[in-house]
Formats: C-alpha cells, sequence, structure tokens
C-alpha cells in the first residue's frame, strides 16, 4: 500500500475515501486520541462480514491492544482514514476504544518523538 491507494478485498486498487465511503471524519461523535488504545472485544456469534480494511486493522488489534497512532503505523494507513475505520469497529460492537490515562507533569519526551516519527512515516 501507499499513501494514495488501498487494496480491498478483492485485491482490487482503491482511494482512500472509497475504503471510508467519502467520509473524512467518523460517523459518531467518538473522539479517539492518537494515544488511545484499542482491543478486539471478544464475539460468541459468528462476527459480520468486513471489508478488507477493516479486516485489517481488527486482525491487528486482536493480537494485542495498541494505540491509535501504532495501529495507524502498522496497518500503513493515513491516521484520518484509520479514525474512521476504528469507529465503524467501535459501532459494530468489535472493538473498544479507551481514552489513554492523563497524567500531570508526566510528559515523556521519547514517546512524544516515538509518536512524531510515527507520523512521519504514515
Amino acid at each position: 500500500m501507499n499513501d494514495h491507494w488501498y487494496e480491498d478485498e478483492t485485491g482490487s486498487m482503491v482511494r482512500p475515501y472509497t475504503v471510508t465511503r467519502g467520509r473524512t471524519r467518523p460517523v459518531a461523535e467518538h473522539h479517539i486520541d492518537l494515544m488511545s488504545q484499542v482491543r478486539a472485544v471478544e464475539w460468541d456469534s459468528p462476527e459480520p462480514r468486513l471489508d478488507h480494511a477493516r479486516s485489517a486493522l481488527l486482525e491487528l488489534v486482536r493480537r494485542a491492544p495498541r494505540p491509535v497512532a501504532e495501529v495507524a503505523a502498522d496497518a500503513d494507513m493515513p491516521l484520518t482514514v484509520v479514525r474512521v475505520l476504528l469507529v465503524d469497529l467501535v459501532e459494530a460492537g468489535l472493538v473498544r476504544v479507551s481514552e489513554p490515562p492523563v497524567r500531570r507533569g508526566d510528559h515523556d519526551p521519547s514517546l512524544l518523538r516515538e509518536i512524531a516519527d510515527r507520523l512521519r512515516e504514515i
């Protein structure tokens, strides 16, 4: 994948706005921070059918909970696209997104550098 095209479930290359169905922001009023933690929800029933992009994100967070910035970097997708797709997965009940813990006065410069580096990779 690159910055302008993504592979869909049929192997065809499509534009990001096609993957998000033309949306540039999540449909619902969800705030998804760069450091929000995303984790998969265990399902007892069969999962709904997902397209390739949403399935790929779900597989990434099934391995282990991770921050949104890391999901975007590992999926090789722009953050705006990942946020839209994650809200779709939240609304389907397949993932949970929790806000990062807020710690006053605890700003780790190495963490901020790592986030900036990951964003540059996207």
